[in-house]
């Protein structure tokens, strides 16, 4: 095995699998995809880690499983981040342009960058990224780059998302473990939206929802630059829940049903219907009500999206979502979810597929895949960027006290 410097490696430490996902920069520049290895997840919840001994294991074997199909030696990884704790909003710098000529240098970004990210965050949180949106200068909007241009006073948006330095520290620690180095941490929906969205989405307006087993993130685009993130604490586990719940079955079996009887859609057609299912011990076969089972998937699925619409609904920026919504995760394979999320939003939905990267067919048509395949792309754009002598343009402070702390 070898590990050669072009080779990018993304971790998502997910509620129901571990996935790594590895990378490769060719001679041209373009990214692609060369290697994937999972395990089942035993030690997560709701996306964080509540068992070190049992989710260091299942890193491990899917750490192992990509070095073999892509044939290198896997020494660090951009590792995914997620959980309820994860917070994200709008912010404003402004700096005054003090060169006698007033020409905008690069010194000048970094500084009002400096002051858009000076921050009063409780004092157990950190930030995570600071994503350069737009600026401003003497009143001109809408620029992008502002380096070379004239002006006294340089204005910027940035969208800041932070989290709790424990509770981050928690995922790290376990690669740590491994003797693995963290390249950077990454908030997992930011990760997906790379992996699923094209330029020309982003700049339309754009909402990707990633729906796993323990969370749901999702984040929005709008005239190419993020506008906004959240994190629900609510995934495909608590369909399953519902329906143990609701139709008095083991977990367990509630999960086999929901993958091969579930719908996020009540059609008429399931009025009456009944489904018949062996009992383990011998004991008599138990009969579903197939009508009931569809509802209370229906009824939690819809509540998921209810909550992000009526969020983005208040934040007033459904409008401008024009290139629709895209959905990845486990969730997103459940049938007919993106007929129930074209009623909630009324736009249209797309499962989304990484089709902009190259590389293993099977792995870029997964939805399941799309957060792992996104911290590549991440971390090919931060290996450019340090190729060109110069932080990137996309981010902001995405290198954060984390590695640091954990490299010493």
């Amino acid at each position: 095995m070898f590990e050669p410097s072009n080779v990018i490696v993304g971790l998502e430490i997910g509620t129901s699998k571990i996935c790594a996902v590895v990378g490769e920069i060719n001679s041209a520049g373009a990214l692609n995809i060369i290697g994937i290895g999972q395990a089942r997840s035993n030690g997560v919840r709701k996306g964080e880690i509540c068992d070190p001994v049992k989710a260091e294991e299942d890193i491990r074997n899917a750490i192992v499983e990509a070095e073999q199909m892509a044939n290198v030696e896997i020494r660090s990884v951009f590792l995914g981040v997620t959980g309820n704790h994860i917070r994200g909003f709008n912010n404003h710098g402004v700096h005054p342009v003090v060169s006698a000529d007033r020409e905008i240098t690069e010194e000048d970004v970094q500084d009002v960058m400096k002051n858009a990210k000076a921050i009063n965050l409780p004092a157990d949180h950190s930030v995570i990224h600071a994503v350069r949106q737009l600026f401003q200068i003497d009143g001109q909007t809408g620029i992008t780059n502002p380096v070379g241009m004239f002006g006294a006073r340089v204005e910027v948006d940035v969208h800041v998302v932070h989290g709790h330095v424990n509770r981050m520290q928690n995922p790290i620690r376990a690669v740590k473990s491994l003797q693995l180095d963290v390249d950077e941490i990454v908030f997992t929906g930011l990760a997906s939206s790379l992996a699923l969205l094209t330029n020309e989405q982003k700049e339309l307006g754009a909402l990707v929802i990633d729906i796993g087993a323990g969370t749901t993130e999702y984040v929005v685009y709008c005239d190419g630059v993020i506008k906004h993130t959240g994190v629900l604490a609510v995934g495909g586990d608590h369909v399953s829940n519902d329906l143990a719940y609701g139709l008095k079955l083991p977990l367990g079996r509630a999960e086999q049903l929901k993958i091969e009887h579930g719908s996020a859609v009540l059609g008429d057609a399931d009025r009456g219907q009944k489904i018949s299912i062996s009992n383990e011990l011998g004991l008599p076969a138990i009969t579903i009500n197939r009508e009931h089972l569809r509802r209370i998937m229906s009824l939690r699925l819809e509540e998921i999206f209810e909550l992000i619409e009526q969020e983005l609904a208040e934040l007033g920026l459904l409008n401008f979502i024009r290139a629709g919504v895209f959905l990845s995760g486990g969730g997103a394979r459940i049938p007919h979810i993106q007929t129930l999320a074209e009623a909630v939003f009324d736009l249209p939905v797309y499962r989304g597929s990484s089709n902009s990267i190259s590389g293993l067919k099977s792995a870029l048509d997964q939805p399941e895949f799309a957060t792992a395949i996104g911290l590549v792309r991440f971390g090919s754009f931060q290996q450019k960027q340090k190729r060109k002598g110069k932080s990137s343009g996309f981010l902001d402070g995405a290198k954060n006290v984390f590695t640091g702390f954990f490299n010493k």
